[in-house]
């Protein structure tokens, strides 16, 4: 949490006032909340959901710290990544893709950036961050529409150079399995 700004949160908008709401009173105090949230998807992309499902994922983690941030006029960024997702960068995952017979495929994950740091509070436990074939800023709403999109996009360009007997669906399949594994 050392590397994120530290800030004093104001009602200022959805995201600060539902933190207020929890007794969040600073930015790092509301990140080191979000962190320990256990992995898992809830009813949709709502980011401020994950305050009353008690859970969250990559997007939806990082989506609410970078709305908290944009309230109140602190620069950091959401960033997806596309990277290769496998058994070592992503512990649970290893079984569901070699019961598939692939050793990695490209996922999409968000993390924040603050100056020149990168962080990843999606889970505690996290030492070592991916690394991304491609990287951009996306604003905190377009987890809902545009990171699936961009996801998918990325999907389809790689597939007929690394796997050409598959379709779009046929690997999204495995991904949603592999995801699935991740939560408790």
């Amino acid at each position: 949490m050392h590397r994120l700004p530290d800030f004093p949160l104001q009602p200022r908008g959805p995201a600060s006032r539902a933190c207020l709401a929890r007794g969040l009173g600073d930015f790092r105090a509301a990140a080191a909340f979000v962190a320990h949230l256990p992995y898992g998807r809830g009813r949709g992309r709502d980011d401020l959901a994950i305050l009353d499902e008690g859970r969250g994922t990559c997007s939806t983690k990082h989506a609410l710290l970078a709305r908290l941030a944009r309230e109140h006029d602190v620069a950091v960024a959401l960033i997806l990544g596309i990277y290769l997702m496998d058994g070592a960068n992503t512990p649970g995952v290893g079984a569901v893709l070699a019961a598939h017979g692939l050793t990695a495929i490209p996922e999409a994950h968000c993390v924040l950036r603050w100056q020149h740091h990168t962080i990843d509070l999606t889970r505690p436990n996290i030492t070592a961050l991916p690394t991304f074939l491609r990287e951009e800023a996306i604003a905190p709403e377009d987890i809902v529409t545009r990171k699936p999109r961009l996801h998918r996009e990325f999907l389809a360009g790689w597939l007929p150079m690394n796997l050409p007997a598959w379709t779009l669906a046929d690997l999204w399949r495995v991904r949603e399995a592999c995801i699935a594994a991740l939560a408790p």
